[in-house]
């Protein structure tokens, strides 16, 4: 009975011990890596194209490569860091559960760091600063507003589970369209006059307007009224990642000037629109 026991205990301890050895071996294959989950379709902030070009990197488990302007830091922090960076293409809803289960290690996808998201995962300082403007059909009933009360009646929409979707209600008497997925399918209902038109960040409407002449864009003298953290871009990370201070370090080390420059460089490089 003893000498039973003692073997099924030694045979659980060995495969311990090999479990072990396979999660340590694991661990140190991953650790030379930088994984970074944005949805690569928020030009100029980031998007997918066919190739490397213009500084393009290899979607994780695709063909496709990723751009824009969160790659772009997102290189500058692998670097920083020592690791190579992995870009894991993931949609907006599935960025947060992501990075809490362990799938990526830091979200750099256009994110605000708003008090709701704070609950859930951590933020660096920020690495964008933007304002609110609302994307038009060019020549259309509203290219001419200049405050947002401009739009009361006009059918607008923004992207799901943002704080864009939520100052739509600022609006007298809009009519609010259902929360659309993602930023391309809002600029082909834009075109097809399904809304009138949607909330966005100046650098998305800038690249709108840039790929594709029928779109234009407004900034408002009378705006929404928003916080800093709501028009803030941030890395998100784990609750508690020893990354951030290290991330910080990174991001203080990029004058405005570049940051400015790499947001140019993005507007001027994205992908045609539809």
């Amino acid at each position: 009975m003893k000498k039973t026991l003692s073997l099924s205990l030694l045979l659980l301890m060995s495969a311990m011990v090999i479990l072990a050895g396979c999660s340590s071996s694991s661990a140190n294959k991953d650790s030379d890596t930088f994984k970074v989950g944005l949805e690569a379709g928020y030009a100029p902030f980031n998007w997918t194209q066919n190739g490397d070009g213009d500084g393009g990197v290899k979607i994780d488990g695709s063909a496709e490569y990723a751009g824009g302007y969160d790659v772009e830091i997102a290189k500058k922090i692998a670097d920083g860091l020592g690791k190579k960076l992995v870009i894991v293409k993931t949609e907006w809803d599935g960025l947060v559960p992501s990075l809490t289960s362990g799938q990526i290690d830091a979200i750099v996808a256009g994110m605000s760091p708003t008090a709701e998201r704070k609950e859930a995962i951590d933020f660096t300082d920020n690495y964008y600063k933007s304002n609110l403007i609302m994307v038009v059909k060019k020549g259309g009933a509203y290219e001419g507003a200049t405050s947002v009360q401009d739009f009361s009646g006009a059918k607008i929409t923004a992207q799901l589970n943002t704080f864009h979707y939520s100052v739509i209600d600022q609006i007298q008497g809009v009519s609010k369209q259902p929360a659309m997925d993602n930023f391309p399918a809002m600029r082909v209902a834009l075109q097809a006059g399904t809304i009138d038109g949607y909330v966005s960040e100046l650098p998305e409407g800038i690249s709108a307007a840039a790929a594709n002449e029928n779109y234009a864009y407004i900034e408002f003298a009378d705006g929404f009224t928003t916080s800093d953290d709501d028009t803030a871009v941030a890395v998100g990370l784990k609750k508690g990642s020893g990354l951030t201070e290290k991330i910080n370090e990174i991001l203080a080390g990029i004058s405005e000037e570049e940051r400015a420059q790499i947001m140019e460089d993005a507007i001027k490089n994205q992908p045609a629109a539809e």
